[in-house]
């Protein structure tokens, strides 16, 4: 139980840090939905569906965090799974932007010619709405029945009422995700190495030539485009570090609680 001074603390903290994180998210937004050069790019609806998901998740995450912690409100079991739901599919939907654009991002790199035709405005759309409902259903999974009340199975010892079952298939599905954004995102930056030492050797050009992975030569593209291509992929890069380094403990704490005993310690 925490002290008034300690609760005066951990809520200037989540306050701060809340507040920071929303009007950064907000800013974001803002400068897509203020630009019909980037709201015509599909790169940037998954950036949108990104800062829309972190921008929902801090709220609730802030939100929850000084009820529980300052204001000691006792949920029942519905509401804390509700609450718990928008913390999953925010997290869920963030994790699966990063995969829908580290998707568009590789499909740009080793398909040049095709990804007009393959990356659409219509196709992006389609395909953050699929992910945002795929995300929403997974995460009110435990609220319509799959929690260790209503099934009188093992509960996680973090999240109260939650199966463990259920934890390892959401943890396996995030994990999966992640890695295959990893491996996009390091493709892609060697390949876009590659572009931008061609670009240097190249500069009084105005284009460049562009390999496929065999060798073979598939385009040429303005030199600008590629070095802004390499700037996106660095800038998404720096996002999915951010993103490991704010919940990568939180999930390594997690896959302890399936395979061990979380301690008060922990």
């Amino acid at each position: 139980i925490l002290t008034p001074g300690q609760q005066l603390a951990v809520a200037i903290l989540a306050l701060t840090l809340g507040t920071f994180t929303v009007l950064e998210n907000l800013m974001v937004l803002c400068v897509i939905l203020h630009s019909h050069t980037l709201r015509s790019r599909p790169s940037y609806h998954f950036i949108a569906s990104l800062a829309v998901a972190d921008l929902i998740g801090s709220i609730i995450f802030v939100y929850s965090f000084l009820d529980f912690h300052v204001l000691h409100r006792k949920d029942s079991q519905n509401v804390f799974l509700f609450k718990l739901a928008g913390v999953i599919a925010s997290f869920t939907a963030s994790v699966g932007s990063l995969f829908l654009t580290a998707i568009d991002r590789y499909i740009s790199i080793h398909r040049p010619m095709a990804y007009k035709r393959i990356v659409t405005k219509t196709k992006a759309v389609i395909a953050f709405t699929v992910m945002w409902t795929i995300s929403i259903v997974i995460s009110l999974l435990p609220l319509l029945g799959w929690n260790c009340k209503r099934l009188n199975s093992v509960c996680s010892d973090i999240f109260p009422l939650i199966d463990e079952n259920y934890l390892m298939f959401w943890i396996g599905m995030t994990t999966i995700l992640v890695l295959f954004i990893i491996y996009a995102y390091m493709f892609i930056l060697w390949k876009s190495h590659h572009h931008a030492v061609r670009m240097m050797s190249r500069s009084s050009q105005r284009s460049v030539i562009v390999y496929t992975a065999e060798g073979t030569r598939v385009q040429t593209i303005r030199g600008e485009q590629a070095r802004m291509d390499l700037r996106l992929a660095k800038t998404l890069v720096l996002i999915l570090v951010a993103l490991i380094i704010c919940w990568g403990p939180l999930l390594a704490i997690m896959v302890y609680d399936l395979f061990g005993k979380v301690n008060d310690f922990i």
